[in-house]
């Protein structure tokens, strides 16, 4: 690898870290900059070390909201055990299911997430709890199976889901359900990285290397995100998001 390639994949992991830890979506970074950097290597293998390198900055950030935003750890643990088992199904499944029919639909639901967080402006600003706890947990349940098999086939726009979902409808406020999606996001990153890792798609030198950068990024987001609250967590969310559909857009229009 070149000094110019891994500088660029240095720099890309570290702001994907950033992006990722105050609003979620850091892969609409790391997942292309590793695909152009790393264009020569197997497309599993690129998405196996993009997990690597996820789960450190993604344990950063869940370790730096710890502190501070203290998550409702039985229903996490609801969402995560399921999220943990879908992502490693949909890892095992990534190399032969073509990937390319998610795109449209990813660009609706994006689309949609968007303008229903720019009309409601109240929208996770404050936590306001929707039903009874035994069917907050049902929900997440669900929620954490589908969107753990999503991040393990395919994978763009995780966290922008995970945050949108947790506040539209467990009712968390924007800075809670960022916390919260990280600690699910370890647990998706751990399914992949071990179906991954069965079928020999890690790269983990390099995975390791670029998750040094990918901690700092997380590192600073987290504690950006803590010292300004939902509020700043709402419009870091509203630009990644529409980020991610030019992204997703044009990869879709372009293949």
């Amino acid at each position: 690898m070149g000094i110019e390639t891994a500088i660029f994949l240095i720099i890309a992991a570290g702001f994907a870290g950033f992006v990722d830890a105050v609003a979620g979506g850091g892969g609409l970074i790391q997942l292309p900059a590793l695909l152009i950097g790393l264009s020569e290597k197997p497309i599993p293998m690129i998405l196996g070390t993009n997990k690597v390198i996820s789960i450190f900055g993604t344990t950063t950030a869940a370790a730096n909201y710890f502190r501070s935003v203290k998550p409702d750890l039985k229903l996490t643990s609801y969402m995560a055990i399921p999220a943990f088992i879908g992502s490693a199904v949909g890892a095992r499944l990534a190399s032969s299911f073509p990937t390319s029919v998610f795109r449209p639909l990813i660009i609706l639901l994006l689309i949609s997430v968007a303008i229903y967080t720019w009309r409601k402006p109240e929208l996770g600003i404050s936590e306001k709890l929707k039903f009874n706890e035994r069917r907050r947990h049902q929900i997440v349940i669900g929620l954490g199976l589908t969107i753990g098999f999503y991040d393990g086939i395919f994978g763009p726009g995780t966290g922008t889901f995970l945050v949108f979902l947790l506040v539209g409808l467990v009712g968390y406020a924007f800075l809670k359900a960022s916390a919260t999606a990280k600690f699910i996001n370890i647990a998706t990153n751990l399914g992949a990285i071990i179906s991954f890792q069965i079928t020999g798609h890690i790269w983990w030198k390099l995975g390791l290397a670029l998750a040094i950068a990918n901690v700092l990024g997380a590192i600073i987001g987290s504690r950006l995100a803590i010292r300004g609250g939902s509020p700043l967590v709402r419009k870091f969310f509203l630009v990644v998001t529409t980020i991610l559909i030019a992204k997703v857009g044009y990869d879709w229009l372009a293949n």
